[in-house]
């Protein structure tokens, strides 16, 4: 039994019916909190819940009784968790729903894995925790100490955790550092979506940064493919971890490691919007506007250590993931192509 939170995410969603699609029986957690319009996680849900090994619970993970019970009554032999408090400039607004969510729910759940010991634990992190860091390829035995957001600090704040629970406890912990993840079903705040919005209205896209933005836009599909390939694998302590020269990707005393799963290439934003346009069959209008507070200009993962400890190997062109995107978006909105 795998326990996977955060199911009806655009993440969690693709992460459940993968692990269906292997066979796995999975118990998938999601209150459908209203930070976007609540039919498309419904969307997502209906699709899970038609299927008979997945079984869902709604729950919210900062509640500490109702999470207790859920571990007592599942105990899962795995655990996903990927239910958090997204975007980043949410969090200039509302910092007490990240606290809320990320760094209480997640403490509820190392005392969930703390009371059942499942065999791993595998969370989400951010490439957001590299922060100020401008050292690319952005690698996990880089020090992150300068975060620039709330979310991002919530999310060092778990990697931390982790590591204390693991040693601690004996909990192997992975900490998976995402890189700007796209795909079908996507959330409708993220870039990609609202590019897609804004080219079928004929709506200027606001671009920020002035289009000098560079990401490392990961394919779902390769995101998930690094989610599983490491929930197969527990953590254990590195014995060439030194505590005089600590390496701030494993560990020496606990079964706790962080790993970076992108795609480990850059690619131009306007690149990006281009490709999408021309899925979509319809011009892009430009808004070309400075940076935001809590933006990075370019990130790049290096996925070398993922490469060698999951055999990672993503596959996914954004030609081929946009245009992907761009059909799953015509279907559910039925909107036909320019």
């Amino acid at each position: 039994m795998i326990l996977v939170t955060g199911s009806a995410g655009f993440i969690g969603f693709h992460a459940v019916q993968a692990l269906l699609d292997r066979g796995e029986t999975v118990v998938g957690v999601d209150n459908v909190t209203p930070y976007y319009d609540p039919a498309l996680k419904l969307a997502r849900l209906a699709r899970l819940e038609a299927q008979p090994r997945y079984r869902h619970l709604r729950i919210d993970l900062a509640d500490r009784e109702s999470t207790a019970d859920l571990f007592r009554t599942v105990r899962p032999g795995g655990v996903i968790h990927l239910a958090a408090q997204p975007g980043v400039r949410y969090s200039l607004e509302h910092p007490e729903a990240y606290v809320d969510s990320n760094v209480v729910g997640f403490l509820n759940i190392l005392e969930g894995c703390r009371a059942t010991s499942p065999a791993h634990l595998v969370f989400a992190s951010t490439s957001s925790a590299y922060g100020a860091n401008a050292a690319l390829p952005f690698s996990p035995h880089q020090p992150a100490n300068h975060p620039l957001t709330l979310y991002a600090a919530t999310k060092l704040a778990n990697e931390s955790m982790a590591h204390a629970y693991a040693h601690l406890f004996g909990i192997p912990c992975t900490g998976l550092r995402f890189f700007t993840v796209y795909g079908p079903w996507t959330r409708p705040d993220m870039a990609l979506y609202r590019f897609a919005d804004a080219i079928v209205a004929g709506r200027p896209i606001d671009v920020y940064g002035e289009g000098r933005m560079q990401r490392d836009f990961t394919y779902v599909d390769d995101i998930v493919s690094g989610v599983i390939a490491a929930l197969d694998r527990p953590a254990a302590p590195d014995p060439a971890w030194r505590a005089e020269a600590p390496d701030p990707a494993t560990s020496g005393v606990a079964p706790w490691r962080i790993l970076n799963i992108g795609a480990g290439t850059r690619v131009e934003l306007m690149t990006y919007i281009e490709v999408l346009a021309d899925a979509l069959g319809r011009p892009a209008t430009l808004n070309l506007l400075p940076m935001q507070p809590g933006d990075i200009v370019r990130t790049e993962a290096d996925i070398s250590d993922t490469v060698a400890a999951l055999g990672y190997a993503p596959t996914t062109p954004v030609e081929v993931g946009v245009r992907r995107f761009a059909d799953w978006y015509c279907d559910y909105h039925g909107v036909a192509r320019g």
